[in-house]
């Protein structure tokens, strides 16, 4: 369907590609991965013909069509919401304007002068507004924001007005970047649920890694300005990679003992006649070898520790009798909550229920119109949110503005931090005047955990990371001993971090004291049975399987299967290092024992050369017999 060819791709002396080749099926389920900077957007931008590569070739099958989702600023024009996730042609939107023109001046009419139901239903368009609307109504749309003008909508729905639009045409190959970004959780989990039956290919650049788990079948890595693919979701793309890289690492040691050993045998012997033609055999030897390149690493080292903040009472925050309300929408009439210290709340529930005003009031971002908020004692809270970037200085570099903290810290500390939080090298030197909305965020995410209060009240704090960065900020909370409420739509940093999990629907407030497995396993996905309903966390299918195991008891199963198969690779590798460390020994042995023949004096001690010699090929019969173990021992870590 879609086959790329030896695609090289430089800019401004930087090759982003080389020899990159792909094959694309019908069906495929392609998850496109790599650091930001990699090249993964100029290689969408490349499969869609705005970029042509410098070398090799992109080649569609005659016919197939494809679909595009941006990661930002999808174009919007004059058009409804439902116009714009069914405006196939002009005509078609033409016609259904016509329509309710119509129907709005005659109500119950039928107009039998014009063949305009006609044409409409001909061009499927019943089908297809029935079709639309389910999608909508997925993406948390409701029946009131059919027929807004999309011009109205903020950014983000938008963005989702777009998808459902690329979602009501199939296109033959879907091409998304970053598709979850403006989906909040359930809305992201019935969009998961519906790309698993969806008809076409798939091929998708997203920063989560739960998303990826449950979608791809494929992973490809952008890495070095290649393209390796690798077989199963991104958990198996993990694996596969660390497996690979070990015998990568192997492979190259064990090729440079065996030059080296060479090296030894030609430096020593080349000067001499009976042993010349030996010691340029030897160098033929190493010529014909195909040299193994060294291992690189892009890897972000996550080994910090953030500062704790004071401990405060039991009680955290309080909320008693509390009434919000925006005009008539009543959101909370009568809500009590409380959080604990030690707490790590996650609050879900559909998209408008009320979660992020309930942390904009636990925030004290917004009053209550009656009702009391009681800070526990000693807590000092802190919010994070989009505007919180505002605080900001923005005359100041991101450096600078870092390390204004109260807090006690090095340079380098606060560096390695920033670095994981995507400002390295010389970007740590830019003036925060010019950053995008993006990495303001980032940077007052960072001055957040440089000196975190007690209380930590976040709103989507993953938003703009990439999944190094997400893994950053789940190391540094998962050390926090303070309390945390937070909001978030990746399900891989939720599982990570809650302890216990509020549902919040229909202004009311229900507590599950465990983590977000618990919470699923608890409301059996009962409201997520109609595929088009946003309504629950997941498809009851992805809750019991077929062998009527529940979720909480699959996870049990196959993290002890993971347990299991990590000891064995661990003894592996510990015998593969057990292996490496005698060959080491044994080749500073064989270096002392060469220095001792080579040493005229030796000679004139009796028997001790002739004793050296004898070592020294005991030696040399070790090492080739430890290098055969050794190949056995990698080759069976390799399989695992």
């Amino acid at each position: 369907m879609l086959t790329v060819a030896g695609v090289d791709k430089s800019y401004g002396g930087r090759t982003l590609f080389k020899d990159a080749t792909l094959q694309i099926n019908r069906r495929d389920r392609f998850g496109l991965v790599g650091p930001n900077g990699a090249g993964k957007s100029t290689f969408f931008r490349i499969l869609l013909q705005e970029e042509s590569p410098d070398v090799g070739e992109v080649s569609f099958e005659r016919g197939v069509t494809f679909g595009y989702l941006p990661q930002e600023s999808a174009p919007v024009g004059d058009e409804t919401v439902i116009e714009l996730a069914t405006a196939i042609t002009e005509e078609f939107r033409d016609l259904r304007r016509r329509l309710l023109a119509w129907d709005s001046a005659h109500p119950g009419e039928i107009d039998l002068h014009d063949d305009v139901h006609t044409q409409y239903n001909e061009l499927g368009g019943y089908q297809l507004e029935a079709k639309a609307k389910k999608i909508l109504k997925g993406l948390a749309f409701r029946d009131s924001d059919f027929d807004r003008p999309a011009s109205e909508l903020s950014g983000g729905w938008v963005m989702r007005a777009h998808l459902a639009r690329l979602l009501v045409l199939e296109p033959d190959l879907l091409l998304l970047d970053e598709p979850t970004n403006h989906l909040d959780l359930y809305s992201l989990l019935w969009f998961q649920d519906y790309l698993r039956t969806y008809p076409g290919a798939i091929l998708m650049i997203s920063h989560d890694r739960e998303f990826l788990n449950q979608l791809v079948s494929s992973v490809v890595e952008i890495r070095f300005s290649k393209l390796i693919k690798y077989r199963g979701n991104y958990d198996a793309y993990l694996e596969q990679r660390e497996a690979n890289e070990a015998q990568h690492l192997a492979a190259y040691k064990n090729q440079q003992r065996e030059i080296d050993r060479l090296m030894t045998f030609v430096d020593r012997f080349r000067a001499k006649n009976t042993k010349a033609s030996q010691a340029q055999s030897k160098l033929k030897q190493i010529e014909k070898m195909e040299i193994i390149d060294a291992p690189e690493s892009d890897a972000v080292s996550i080994d910090f520790h953030f500062p704790q903040p004071a401990r405060s009472g039991l009680k955290s925050i309080t909320l008693k009798n509390i009434r919000q309300a925006y005009g008539n929408n009543v959101v909370y009439d009568g809500m009590e909550f409380e959080a604990e210290r030690g707490q790590r709340i996650v609050l879900v529930g559909p998209n408008g229920a009320g979660k992020s005003t309930l942390l904009k009031l636990l925030a004290e971002v917004i009053a209550p119109q009656s009702g009391e908020r009681i800070l526990g004692h000693n807590v000092r809270f802190g919010y994070f949110s989009q505007y919180r970037a505002e605080i900001l200085d923005l005359s100041r570099s991101v450096l600078d503005e870092a390390l204004d903290t109260p807090q006690r810290v090095s340079e380098q500390f606060v560096r390695s931090i920033l670095g994981c939080f995507l400002f390295r090298g010389d970007d740590v030197f830019k003036k925060i005047a010019v950053l995008s909305g993006g990495e303001k965020s980032r940077l007052a995410l960072v001055k957040l955990l440089l000196n975190p209060p007690n209380l930590l009240l976040m709103d989507e704090p993953t938003t703009h990371l990439d999944m190094a960065s997400i893994e950053a900020l789940a190391a540094a909370l998962d050390q926090y001993e303070g309390t945390l409420i937070f909001i978030s739509h990746d399900v891989y940093f939720i599982r990570a971090l809650a302890n216990h999990v509020v549902h919040v629907e229909d202004g009311r407030l229900r507590h599950y004291p465990g983590d977000y497995d618990y919470y699923v396993d608890k409301t059996d996905n009962q409201s997520a049975n109609s595929p088009a309903s946003p309504g629950g966390p997941a498809n009851k299918g992805a809750e019991k399987q077929n062998n009527g195991l529940s979720r909480k008891d699959q996870k049990r199963i196959e993290a002890e299967a993971r347990q299991a198969k990590s000891k064995i690779k661990k003894q592996h590798k510990a015998a593969v290092e057990r292996i490496e460390g005698k060959i080491t020994r044994l080749e500073e042995r064989q270096a002392e024992l060469i220095t001792l023949l080579e040493d005229p004096e030796i000679y004139s001690r009796g028997g001790e050369a002739a004793q050296c010699n004898r070592e020294l090929m005991q030696v040399q019969d070790d090492l080739q017999s430890l290098n055969r173990e050794w190949e056995a021992a990698a080759e069976a870590l390799e399989k695992i």
